[in-house]
């Protein structure tokens, strides 16, 4: 069993920075995929960034350059460090783990409760 909790969500001007952790509890490993994912209202869920078990990074292009995804697996915990934030990130932000990395949203098997980002012009 894995338990997920985020926390650092709030509300920024446009062009201002937030950071994201993740905080993993349980049956976790080192080697298992980790994501952050978000839903604004009225859209459908998206990856927004995915680190494996090597530290590999994947981006959606839209947040590619201003997002920075890591992990600590000492501390089983996930962070995405956001900068120059655009109302259109605004969203609720959630975080996942799997045991392999895939765009496919059916195979995150763990999921956070959600920490809301609000982004205002």
């Amino acid at each position: 069993q894995v338990q997920l909790v985020e926390s650092g969500g709030g509300s920024v001007q446009a062009g201002g920075s937030l950071r994201l952790s993740c905080a993993a509890f349980g049956d976790i490993y080192s080697t298992y995929c980790m994501a952050w994912f978000r839903q604004a209202p009225g859209k459908e869920r998206e990856g927004v960034a995915y680190i494996d078990g090597d530290g590999k990074t994947t981006y959606a292009d839209s947040v590619k350059g201003p997002f920075t995804v890591s992990r600590d697996n000492a501390k089983n915990t996930l962070y995405l460090q956001m900068n120059s934030l655009k109302p259109e990130d605004t969203a609720m932000y959630y975080c996942a783990t799997a045991y392999t990395c895939s765009s496919n949203i059916m195979r995150w098997g763990y999921w956070g409760q959600g920490t809301q980002v609000t982004v205002s012009s």
